[in-house]
């Protein structure tokens, strides 16, 4: 099938309709045709996310990282008659956000979004890949007409490196792979090409935790790079005081957390953590005093004893810093200095310092 015959005629004709899968702002115009409407079903299906609801203001820490994405996209958006004449200063286009694992690019890219106000699709390598001959790159050009056709729009590809590779890097590379990879830096062309008037605001956002295995043609249409560092300590104490905050509290009104947490102590010892890495701590610093609680339980469930039961129940622990370094030693961080290092590196080459 051509491109042509793909194509949604936005506001080509007044008349449209509205599916029993579509959950977009916007109903599909009549005029496509069944195929355009059963691969819209799949992105609309796996793709399509409302409102993510997640602001800047949300994400602890990557000051610079934030700055730079704000200065990329949100700004432009926000205040368009600063970045005049738009052909000199319009929005990048194409961003990549790299970093080790769980250092928050998700949380960035839905911020971007939520702030914008644009229709956001969140792609990840399975629902763009098929088994049937041809349908992979269908499915990306039908993602991208969508975004067109829901503008103001953000498309977020996560993990872009397993979709992206270097092209000639794998031994024996399906060629379904190589059309659809053609075909994605087609769509990102398509983004930039005409007049800014005529063009409709998709922004393109990837992230990756190996950008030195991506394509080289990918990144030139990346403009640009923003590495998403690992938490400093600063950093690093907000997201221990977000994750165990000091007035959260349990069904019954007990504090799960000790008020003489000992945040400066914890953030100094977890040098490396990623913030995701930081909130399993946290969350196994919480499961401690439970687990004590449910051992009882299911003793006493076995005697019958219920009012013992409901005593035991009452009489939850707080989480003390003890506890917090106990979870620690029982969790590893994921990535650590040595992954770091490998960004720091490939951003110095690559990357928006």
């Amino acid at each position: 099938m051509d491109a042509a015959s793909m194509a949604v005629p936005c506001g080509a004709l007044p008349e449209e309709v509205s599916l029993p899968f579509q959950r977009l702002l916007k109903a599909i115009p009549y005029s496509v045709n069944n195929e355009f409407r059963d691969l819209a079903a799949i992105v609309t299906r796996d793709i399509y996310q409302e409102n993510p609801g997640v602001y800047f203001k949300d994400i602890a820490g990557l000051e610079h990282a934030k700055s730079l994405i704000k200065e990329a996209v949100v700004f432009p958006i926000r205040y368009p008659e600063l970045f005049q004449p738009a052909d000199l200063l319009s929005p990048w286009r194409g961003v990549l956000l790299h970093g080790p694992p769980g250092t928050g690019k998700t949380l960035l890219a839905k911020a971007v979004a939520t702030e914008c106000k644009t229709t956001f699709f969140h792609v990840s390598a399975s629902s763009l890949v098929s088994k049937w001959r041809g349908d992979s790159e269908k499915l990306v050009r039908v993602l991208f007409e969508l975004a067109r056709h829901h503008a103001p729009s953000t498309i977020f590809l996560d993990e872009v490196e397993s979709l992206m590779g270097q092209r000639g890097s794998e031994q024996g590379e399906h060629e379904g792979s190589r059309r659809m990879k053609t075909e994605l830096l087609v769509q990102l062309d398509g983004m930039t090409s005409g007049s800014s008037k005529d063009r409709k605001p998709v922004f393109f956002l990837a992230a990756t935790n190996m950008p030195w295995e991506l394509d080289l043609a990918l990144l030139r249409r990346l403009e640009k790079r923003i590495f998403v560092d690992l938490p400093d300590r600063d950093s690093r104490r907000q997201i221990l005081e977000r994750s165990l905050p000091l007035d959260a509290t349990d069904a019954l009104g007990n504090l799960l957390v000790d008020r003489a947490l000992d945040y400066d102590q914890l953030a100094d010892l977890t040098e490396g953590f990623s913030g995701s890495d930081l909130r399993g701590v946290a969350k196994e610093a919480l499961m401690i005093p439970l687990r004590s609680i449910l051992a009882q339980l299911e003793g006493l469930c076995l005697s019958q004893d219920e009012p013992a039961a409901d005593q035991c129940v009452t009489k939850r622990q707080a989480v003390t810093t003890e506890m917090v370094l106990e979870a620690l030693k029982r969790t590893r961080m994921t990535a650590g200095n040595a992954t770091r290092d490998m960004h720091c590196q490939w951003a110095e080459d690559y990357g928006c310092m």
